[in-house]
């Protein structure tokens, strides 16, 4: 599950954003594409104090 993502966060946090602009209209999407699920997608990136914005579609 997720295994080709980044594994340090701030690379992952970089890379979801990068694919969340350009390519997936919603965090589910992403996380659909990427066989991961919301919730560690978001623990991961709560972790370095970002957290996903809907109305923006990425971490901030």
């Amino acid at each position: 599950m997720g295994e080709n993502l980044p594994q340090d966060p701030v690379m992952l946090l970089s890379f979801v954003n990068l694919k969340l602009r350009d390519e997936c209209p919603s965090l589910a999407d992403f996380c659909k594409s990427y066989d991961i699920a919301e919730d560690t997608i978001k623990s991961r990136l709560a972790a370095i104090d970002y957290e996903y914005q809907p109305e923006n579609n990425q971490f901030v």
